[in-house]
């Protein structure tokens, strides 16, 4: 629904860390990425790029496999921040409880819808809305416990996956890291039936909650009465420990993505609270502002901008843009006047997010 949002009080650097989180993701709807990645491209820094805005086919970690652990980690932050203002406006644990319920349950079916546009009726996890249904629940069960608490049970999630996958007995499916021959892949075939193109697995909502877990940590931090030098302290302190462990873990358990494997989900996470910690010192610490409000817009209408691109929008936008671009730039070849067709297509989306951003609209289940 339709609401207007009081953005005087919000951390600007949740809404970049978000917003830069989301244009990339809406990005990729317009097929820039696979352009970068051109034959003709190959060898150069442009290629490179374009590699690292790809998932790795298995055993490594790219940038592009850290969007969704950013995603589900600035959820994560929000949440306390939510809860936090909602409790002071005088509503019961039970009533957000039911809203994060029904939340949940909205992003489920939304995530499902998106596999239903082009195969029909399927019951999957593997996309971000469907497994942000899982994680915020399990985050917002923990909300009001203890930090110890809440590390000990996203680390009692992670060494779960780390046993299940481990010991898993069913010939065929008992290989812990061979794609589409381990307890995921096993996992999918009895909930739907089928295994996931390109290896992913529905099970990881259940290790990236880890992520949500510990954005919720991190909302806590920067609610607290630390000063702003002891927050970035521990949010570095935290990056590094994540870093040191997944790396560390890696020629034990392969850092995977497309299974989330535990040494990913430390590695992804150091990533993340770094990326967190840098977002913070340069946008409320600093205060260097100028340009920020270029990806807080985007990130002020997330769910909305997302389901836009995913759906449909982008491709609209691009067949409105395409024959402007071919008649302006053809002169730069094929190659180019497809990555500035792209460009001007993701320019259109964040302009939609603009428009909105102007009029105080913003989509929120």
């Amino acid at each position: 629904m339709n609401t207007t949002e009081n953005t005087q009080s919000r951390l600007l650097s949740l809404d970049f860390f978000r917003g830069f989180t989301m244009f990339l993701l809406i990005a990729e709807f317009t097929f820039l990425f696979d352009h970068l990645v051109s034959p003709q491209l190959k060898g150069s820094f442009v290629f490179f790029i374009g590699e690292q805005l790809h998932h790795h086919p298995w055993h490594g970690l790219r940038f592009w496999d850290l969007i969704q652990p950013f995603f589900m980690f600035i959820v994560g932050v929000a949440m306390p921040l939510s809860f936090s203002k909602r409790i002071s406006k005088g509503d019961s644990y039970k009533s957000i409880l039911k809203h994060i319920i029904t939340r949940s349950l909205l992003l489920l079916l939304l995530g499902w819808g998106l596999y239903c546009i082009p195969d029909g009726i399927a019951f999957r996890f593997q996309n971000v809305l469907a497994q942000l249904s899982v994680t915020i629940i399990v985050a917002f069960l923990l909300i009001r416990k203890s930090p110890l608490t809440q590390i000990s049970v996203s680390l009692g999630i992670l060494i779960f996956t780390e046993i299940i996958y481990r010991v898993f007995w069913i010939e065929g499916f008992n290989q812990p890291f061979t794609p589409d021959h381990n307890f995921g892949a096993w996992f999918d075939m009895m909930i739907s039936g089928e295994l996931a193109s390109g290896h992913w697995v529905s099970f990881n909502a259940i290790p990236t909650s880890a992520h949500t877990i510990w954005g919720v940590l991190a909302g806590n931090l920067l609610m607290s009465n630390k000063t702003n030098k002891k927050k970035l302290y521990i949010l570095i302190v935290a990056g590094i420990v994540g870093l040191l462990i997944g790396y560390g873990l890696d020629p034990i358990t392969p850092i995977i993505k497309r299974i989330s494997t535990t040494s990913f989900v430390f590695a992804s996470a150091g990533w993340t609270f770094l990326a967190l910690a840098a977002s913070f010192w340069l946008i409320d610490m600093m205060k260097v502002q100028k340009g920020v409000k270029f990806f807080a817009v985007v990130g002020m209408n997330p769910l909305f901008i997302y389901l836009f691109a995913h759906v449909g929008g982008a491709d609209l936008l691009g067949q409105v843009i395409r024959p402007f671009s071919t008649a302006l730039f053809g002169w730069t070849g094929e190659l180019g006047t497809l990555i500035i067709t792209s460009l001007l297509v993701a320019f259109g989306l964040w302009y939609i997010c603009y428009w909105m951003y102007k009029r105080k609209l913003f989509i929120k289940i």
